[in-house]
This record gives C-alpha cells, structure tokens and sequence, in this order.
C-alpha cells in the first residue's frame, strides 16, 4: 500500500474510530455492544483530558480513507499504554500495522518512557504475532469473559 500517511488524531476521527472498533469486533469477535462504550469512554477521555507533551494518536489514511489507528498514553511516569490499535482488513497484511507500532513506540522513547505494555485478546492472533516481532513479551494471560464472551485477556509489555 503506497501513498499512506500516519497523521495525528484529531476530533473528527472520534465517530470513525468508534464505529471501526464496534463494527469490526463485532463481525470477527462476536463482542457486544459493552465494547464500543468502553471505545467510546478510551477516546472521550483522551479528546479531553491527554497530554499532548507525552501522549498520542494516530490515524493511518491513504487520500480520504482512514485504514487504522494507534495511541500511545500515560500510564506512569516511566510507562506508556498502547491503546487502540486497529488496522481496517484491506490495510492488513502490507506491513502497515509494523509501521504504525514502530511510530507509536518511537514517540514513547522520544518521550522518555521506559516501557510500554498493552491489554489485547488472545484471539488477535496477528497482533500478537506482530508484538513479539517487534521485541514486546507476553507476560499475563488469563481466562475471562468480557465483552459477552469468553476471552483469554493477555498483557503485553516491552522495556524501550
């Protein structure tokens, strides 16, 4: 995929983003509705509340369609979050999810973070794959039910 650019999320991204997160997992995860209301809370509060010195989103797009979205936060003063990393299906595979994590672990070094970790699912099988390419480590797995279903909720971190 050519032409794709990786700018700053901005207010007009928030509907998008939200509607992504619910439709797709929704389609590939069979996750309820009580997922797109945690979305919608995650970027509400960052739209009001992130520090721009220290924390980010991005917004992957070729011409006028967005493909994707990653964000780092504050979740100490040593340690970043990696929140919302969704990529569209017609954007997977061209190397654009490697991309994006690499801006988003960047901007965490550049701001001083040590670490980084992130909450993910088991069942997201190329995300997973794609965090320990990049030197992120597996350390918590566990069953739950979330979203009305089963789950194995995972954590992933990564010392930058």
């Amino acid at each position: 995929m050519e032409n794709i650019k990786i700018r700053t999320f901005d207010q007009g991204d928030r509907d998008w983003l939200i509607r992504q997160h619910q439709e797709h997992y929704a389609l590939e995860e069979g996750f309820d509705d009580s997922f797109g209301v945690l979305v919608t809370q995650i970027i509400d509060e960052f739209l009001h509340d992130h520090d721009p010195a220290c924390e980010r989103g991005w917004i992957a797009q070729k011409g006028n369609q967005r493909l994707g979205s990653i964000f780092c936060v504050k979740l100490t003063a040593q340690r970043a979050k990696l929140r919302l990393f969704l990529l569209v299906p017609e954007a997977r595979g061209h190397g654009l999810g490697q991309r994006m994590l690499q801006t988003c672990m960047r901007f965490a070094r550049d701001q001083g973070y040590e670490g980084m970790q992130l909450w993910t699912h088991e069942s997201h099988r190329a995300a997973g794959a794609l965090y320990a390419r990049s030197g992120w480590e597996l350390t918590d797995s566990r069953p739950a039910v979330s979203f009305g279903k089963a789950n194995v909720e995972q954590t992933w971190e990564i010392l930058l």
